[in-house]
């Protein structure tokens, strides 16, 4: 007979180990630490500031001064890309986090309460779902206003549905566990039993959502700027190698 203690593992502890066990996750991570290292040194790496014009070098091709080239006013192509990295950064993460947070909580409440909230909820979610995302985004920011701020609450509101749709689905399966059902039986508070045993159990194929999700909001940043309702030229972003 087994007389040993059995150590009781969060779900936290476990989501995180089996994630790192993983290398193409590490090595992800290391990809995505060098972009953010080199946004936050950006004024170290940088070679030339990007906004010098030099007429006399428009459109040079790549060279030992220039490495990538410049754009049509003379600007040095790689120190544009350099800072551009923390504006599309901070518009991509901070749209994440502001729809992923949203419709987290909204999916939550949805799954987890189930009947006429869940109904009007994911109403909602669907009525917002018929807009194609960046014609959405789109015309959140006209009515905003163009600037980084309006840009990132456009492109958050956006993205809310996905979310919301994702998470509700997640709760309604993991909810039926006889895990949750054992926290209920043993006194456990709604919001005990959604933080401790339903959030972490749905929680990594939101992960894999929220990296998919980051190069769309930065796509869809520099869309916004193109059409001339985000981000104002001068400022460097990515993909404003022209503007």
């Amino acid at each position: 007979m087994y007389t040993g203690t059995l150590t009781h593992v969060s779900e936290w502890k476990r989501f995180s180990r089996v994630l790192l066990s993983r290398g193409v996750v590490i090595f992800g991570l290391v990809v995505i630490a060098i972009v953010i290292l080199t946004a936050i040194f950006a004024p170290l790496l940088a070679p030339y500031d990007p906004y010098q014009q030099d007429l006399s070098q428009s459109l040079a091709p790549p060279s030992q001064s220039h490495l990538l080239g410049t754009d049509t006013i003379g600007r040095d192509t790689l120190s544009r890309i350099i800072y551009g990295s923390q504006t599309s950064l901070i518009v991509g993460l901070v749209a994440i986090c502001i729809s992923s947070s949203l419709g987290i909580l909204l999916g939550l409440i949805a799954g987890y309460f189930g009947g006429i909230l869940q109904r009007i909820i994911m109403r909602i979610m669907d009525g917002i779902m018929v807009f194609p995302t960046i014609l959405l985004a789109l015309a959140i920011a006209a009515m905003l206003g163009g600037g980084i701020q309006n840009v990132i609450i456009a492109i958050g509101v956006s993205l809310v549905p996905i979310y919301a749709r994702l998470m509700c689905g997640q709760i309604l399966s993991v909810k039926e566990n006889d895990f949750v059902l054992s926290a209920h039986v043993s006194g456990a508070s709604n919001l005990r039993i959604m933080v401790n045993h339903l959030i972490p159990n749905c929680f990594p194929p939101l992960i894999v959502l929220m990296t998919m999700n980051l190069g769309m909001a930065i796509l869809s940043e520099a869309g916004l700027s193109f059409l001339g309702i985000g981000i104002k030229p001068p400022t460097a972003f990515l993909l404003s190698s022209y503007s």
